[in-house]
């Protein structure tokens, strides 16, 4: 699914975000240390291979919210912005740590001057927020972050699974007209 929202072309797509070769960019739902770990942290180590995680040591620990940007290293993408979400009912107020990893990485990504940005569904996975709310929250913070941005001009939710696709579909397709251009 696509949408215009404030000026940015936004998409909605189920698959890997490690094979996006079209992109710039994309995003890992990091841990603080910037370790690899499960889910897509550990899906961009493995494929970025060691290299990241080297250049990752330095720049951890980062902080709920938090967004550092590394290159890709294996990756077929130039970059990768690492950010850690928050812990559901533990890192307070949730809603908008969550709302700061996608306008953090919004943001570094344009202070480099990349154009395409493709993120997973920060802090859903083992970090046990709500689906529904985080798309919610992820889809309504890229609105509202757009008009601020200059160079990127599209950002693309890659989710794994099938009830991620449709729940973030079905969000973006009922986003307010008010976010449309």
């Amino acid at each position: 699914m696509k949408r215009v929202l404030s000026g940015l072309e936004v998409e909605v797509v189920a698959g890997d975000i490690t094979r996006q070769p079209d992109l710039e960019c994309v995003v890992n739902a990091a841990n603080a240390l910037l370790l690899p770990g499960g889910g897509v942290a550990g899906a961009i180590h493995r494929v970025a291979g060691p290299g990241l995680l080297d250049e990752c040591l330095p720049l951890a620990p980062i902080r709920p919210g938090e967004a550092v940007l590394t290159g890709g290293h294996h990756l077929p993408n130039k970059y990768v912005v690492h950010c850690l979400g928050p812990i559901y009912g533990q890192d307070e107020p949730s809603d908008e740590l969550l709302a700061s990893c996608y306008q953090n990485a919004l943001k570094l990504a344009d202070q480099y001057e990349i154009t395409s940005i493709g993120f997973p569904s920060i802090s859903t996975g083992i970090f046990r927020f709500p689906m529904q709310e985080a798309s919610r929250i992820a889809l309504n913070t890229v609105a509202r972050t757009a008009p601020q941005l200059q160079f990127v001009r599209l950002v693309r939710f890659i989710l794994f699974g099938e009830t991620a696709f449709e729940i973030h579909a079905d969000t973006l397709g009922k986003m307010q007209e008010s976010w449309i251009q």
